[in-house]
């Protein structure tokens, strides 16, 4: 069974990335108007990059954040783990 849903997910992540094509993102305006810019020595496109990246970051900016609140709030200290002494046999 664990063999079956490791290749469920291996076919899922090969057939995604082997079936991906490019495409535009932009809208129509906005590419005529980088290209343009970018044509006459313009930085439109530098500016328009930066943005999309700070779009990209933020999400993950924010929610690593809160993990790391979460982890400071919620981590327990001085746990008694009340083990025993004798070895473990795994077999």
């Amino acid at each position: 069974m664990k063999y079956a849903k490791l290749w469920l997910v291996l076919a899922v992540f090969a057939l995604t990335v082997l079936s991906s094509r490019p495409v535009k993102a932009q809208c129509t305006v906005c590419s005529v108007n980088v290209e343009s810019n970018a044509q006459n020595g313009g930085k439109q496109g530098n500016g328009l990059n930066h943005g999309i990246m700070y779009l990209l970051a933020a999400p993950y900016i924010a929610v690593a954040a809160i993990g790391f609140l979460w982890y400071k709030k919620y981590r327990r200290k001085n746990v008694n783990l009340n083990m025993r002494s004798e070895k473990l046999n795994l077999n």
